[in-house]
């Protein structure tokens, strides 16, 4: 009997060694992807791709003929920055851009000249820890979307009550866009374009994780999750641009690579689906993550032109 429960204890003593190991090994591994998923910093899995003359002319124009807008951050006191660019001529028609993860407003800068050359006043914010505005933790569109709103306003008080506001943004920007939809905007904003955002945040750890970093997405993102609330103070798995679509009537147009390996192809299909409101979807054949724009720049105009006619007079 003495032998029996001698055993029993070291047995208990073993597995609890493990489930100790384990979850130690978890724990680190989280706080890992935390550190390289909401951290601002260099990211070794982004492109790092050279800058074309266009890119860099369109830089140039950018720095030439914006004017600097500041405000703070939605409930709290970051200091957020924006670029905003008047059209040629008077209007009270609005893009507000979304720059990507990791990127800034002058990343934007084709896409804020197509908008400026189709007669637009274009504003184009940094994200909370992005560019030149302050922030400690990416918010991956969830946090932003209250910092947007507040843009959003912002030009309001400029133009006045007969503005007409259109949400533009690619990948994490495109995410934003999105959860924005599920808010209760002005009546100001008209319609929206995402381009190659995701589905959800906890879809995109899911994803990122397995394809990315080469670590079980289970159960390293729920505790990834408990990491985020306290040290980031929101809760990824609530993140969710499908979520904040069914909660939406605005006009949306879907834009999104079929051969998209950073945000999957098939997040688009859900995005579609969700929305409540008049929609239109557009996958390109064999581009990649945030390629559209750059395959064919007149087209890509073309599209969007057509698609805001509807709804900007």
């Amino acid at each position: 009997m003495k032998k029996k429960m001698g055993r029993k204890k070291k047995i208990i003593s073993w597995l609890t060694a493990i489930v100790v190991v384990i979850a130690a090994a978890l724990t680190a591994a989280s706080l890992y992807f935390y550190q390289v998923a909401f951290v601002p910093g260099e990211k070794s899995f982004l492109d790092s791709e050279k800058v074309t003359k266009k890119e860099t002319a369109a830089k140039k124009w950018l720095k030439e003929n914006k004017q600097t807008w500041k405000q703070t951050s939605a409930g709290g006191n970051l200091k957020l920055v924006a670029a905003y660019v008047p059209a040629e001529k008077p209007t009270k028609k609005t893009v507000v851009v979304a720059h990507g993860f990791m990127g800034k407003k002058e990343d934007m800068a084709q896409q804020i000249k197509m908008f400026h050359d189709m007669g637009y006043n274009v504003l184009a914010p940094d994200d909370r820890a992005h560019g030149q505005s302050e922030g400690e933790v990416i918010g991956y569109g969830w946090t932003d979307k209250d910092d947007y709103a507040k843009w959003v306003n912002k030009v309001i008080a400029k133009d006045g009550t007969d503005s007409q506001i259109v949400l533009y943004g690619i990948s994490m920007g495109g995410a934003t866009v999105m959860m924005m939809s599920g808010i209760n905007l002005p009546s100001q904003v008209k319609a929206i374009v995402e381009d190659c955002g995701y589905s959800s945040l906890k879809d995109e750890l899911f994803y990122e994780a397995g394809n990315l970093y080469n670590i079980p997405p289970v159960p390293l993102v729920k505790i990834l999750s408990w990491v985020t609330i306290v040290k980031g103070g929101y809760d990824p798995y609530v993140a969710s641009s499908v979520d904040q679509l069914k909660n939406n009537h605005l006009p949306v147009f879907f834009i999104h690579g079929g051969k998209d390996d950073f945000v999957p192809t098939n997040m688009v299909y859900k995005n579609y689906k969700a929305t409540k409101g008049p929609k239109e979807l557009w996958v390109i054949k064999g581009v990649g993550h945030a390629k559209s724009f750059e395959k064919n720049p007149q087209l890509y105009q073309n599209k969007v032109t057509k698609f805001l006619d509807k709804y900007i007079k």
